[in-house]
């Protein structure tokens, strides 16, 4: 028996069973069966046998069926389990929030603005933010104007800046003229830790010795020309993420040649090495290493002259630094020409409310090189020098600072300087007075009382004033403090009117000093005042139009004996940002 298994049913088909049949068998079913029976039963059978040979030799027909569905299998969602917890209970307490926010000034408060020999004052616009910009103008007394600063570099890999500015005039007095040229590079490339820097400066200015009686004395244009030439390259490193050793470090190098034309040649190098270790949060150990080493040779004297003037110093110092309370000591051993000199470096800060009110207090000294380039800077008329000594400075001084409200700043600072060579401007009496010699006084005591004021309001409005009052007295070797300044008030005033327009104003005053005369005789110079005010308009975001009146009272003072500054002048022109 075989079985058929299906999925839903289990058929049993039987089959006959062959049975062995004997002789006997035989004979009584042949005897017992008529003939006429089986013939009958086989035709009977005869054609069934015939079919159902027939079928196994014909193929079975195939069907195909086909079936269509819209069913889509579609993956059911994962259930979210959610957590619910119990409400914190709500906190009644208030905390006590302490903040520190320092007043909220874009600008620095008060500082000092050199006195330029001839009033013309450059304007000091405030950049509308575009990194390249032209600037050019033309004003009286024949005076053009040029201004230009490029910049390039992405400030996070390499940064460089070009600066470049050019003015002359010429006045109405014989040789009254001046031309100023400066260039100026600087680079840095950023390391991961570093910042390597480097920069070049050209300057080449032009004055002219006018300061004579033109109807006594006859000179040639190249006769009274002062030309003066720099060339100066500068770099160094500074880190730019203290270490984990907490060293911070800046060392660099400064190499210049200035020359007077036909007249002198100086070459300085000057080499400083700072480094700074912090212990903890409240302690710094800094030294300073200095070396300026200077060159100076003549060519208009007999016998020319060739001199060094090197100073070496070195200012270790511990600084404790709190929020409330600082203070920097040190010393400063120090070789001039090859004599040591100690020098105090201690000053200290503590405010009696934060952010608010301060008292400062130091005693602090430096050695200030009285080379020809630095002495020039201050006196564009200087003879050529026959020596130099260094001017050795001690100051004990004491003041105030504050800081009242959001937008107003104080500062107040009296001071005792003791000077040791300090030089003094004589006009040189033993010729036509033209051009200035060099007295150094072995000792002088200065009590100089400053004070200043300031009112910021963001970028917005911007008022400083500042008032310096100069006592000297104890001179030995002369009897007053020639050309130089007892009294001098400076303030300046910055105001975006409208969003256009920028109204700028300077104005400056000094009050008279001594000054000597031939055969001896001392004078006192009239006090002098220079009045300045401008405009900027802004006409569109690449454009903006600016005019500068300089000198507006047309005031024809001197501050330097003999050399009278131009009058009333105007410039006005256009600057271009791109």
């Amino acid at each position: 028996m075989k079985m058929f298994n299906n999925q839903y049913s289990t058929f049993n088909v039987q089959q006959p069973i062959a049975v062995p049949v004997t002789e006997r068998d035989k004979s009584k079913r042949h005897g017992a069966v008529p003939a006429f029976i089986l013939l009958l039963i086989a035709s009977c059978l005869l054609p069934v046998l015939t079919r159902a040979q027939k079928d196994t030799t014909v193929k079975k027909k195939t069907t195909t069926i086909d079936i269509t569905s819209s069913y889509k299998p579609v993956l059911r969602n994962a259930v979210k389990i959610n957590f619910s917890a119990s409400h914190l209970s709500s906190d009644t307490t208030h905390p006590n929030l302490t903040y520190n926010i320092p007043a909220q000034n874009l600008f620095y408060s008060y500082q000092p603005i050199p006195l330029k020999p001839l009033a013309l004052q450059q304007d000091t616009n405030l950049y509308l933010g575009l990194r390249n910009f032209v600037k050019v103008g033309y004003g009286n007394f024949s005076t053009p104007f040029v201004s230009a600063g490029f910049s390039f570099g992405n400030g996070k890999k390499f940064l460089a800046n070009i600066y470049a500015d050019y003015i002359s005039s010429k006045g109405k007095l014989l040789y009254q003229d001046y031309s100023r040229l400066n260039v100026k590079a600087t680079g840095s490339y950023f390391l991961p830790k570093n910042e390597v820097y480097a920069g070049i400066n050209v300057r080449m200015h032009e004055n002219f010795l006018y300061g004579y009686d033109s109807g006594l004395y006859k000179y040639t244009r190249k006769d009274v020309r002062q030309q003066f030439q720099e060339f100066a390259v500068k770099a160094g490193i500074r880190n730019t993420i203290t270490g984990e050793y907490g060293i911070n470090y800046n060392p660099s190098l400064e190499i210049s040649n200035f020359i007077n034309v036909n007249k002198l040649a100086e070459t300085s190098a000057m080499l400083n090495i700072p480094v700074e270790k912090e212990f903890g949060e409240v302690f710094k150990f800094r030294v300073e290493g200095k070396a300026d080493i200077t060159s100076y040779t003549t060519k208009d004297v007999f016998p020319n002259i060739k001199l060094n003037n090197n100073v070496f110093s070195v200012a270790p110092s511990i600084i404790f630094s709190t929020p409330r309370f600082s203070i920097n000591g040190g010393l400063i051993p120090t070789w001039d020409n090859g004599k040591f000199v100690w020098l105090p470096n201690v000053y200290a800060e503590a405010q009696i409310a934060e952010n608010v009110f301060a008292f400062q207090a130091g005693w602090i000294g430096k050695v200030t090189k009285n080379t020809y380039r630095n002495l020039s800077a201050i006196n564009p008329y200087l003879k050529t020098l026959t020596s130099q000594l260094n001017t050795k400075e001690v100051e004990y001084y004491g003041g105030i600072k504050a800081t009242l409200g959001k937008h107003f700043n104080f500062n107040a600072k009296a001071g005792l300087v003791t000077y040791t060579n300090l030089p003094f401007f004589i006009n040189d009496t033993a010729t036509d007075g033209k051009a200035f010699d060099i007295s150094n006084e072995t000792g002088v005591r200065n009590l100089r009382v400053h004070g200043d004021v300031s009112y910021i309001n963001q970028d917005k409005f911007t008022v400083t004033a500042g008032l310096t009052f100069n006592g000297y007295t104890g001179m030995k070797r002369n009897a007053k403090a020639w050309s130089t300044i007892p009294m001098e008030f400076t303030s300046s005033l910055r105001w975006w009117a409208i969003k256009q327009v920028l109204l700028k104003a300077d104005f400056y005053a000094f009050g008279g000093g001594h000054y000597l005369e031939k055969g001896n005789v001392s004078r006192v110079f009239a006090p002098g005042s220079d009045f300045s005010a401008g405009i900027e308009f802004r006409i569109s975001k690449m454009f903006t139009a600016w005019m500068d009146v300089n000198n507006i009272f047309n005031t024809k003072y001197e501050r330097w004996h003999n050399y009278e500054v131009l009058g009333l002048n105007l410039l006005g022109g256009v600057r271009v940002n791109f």
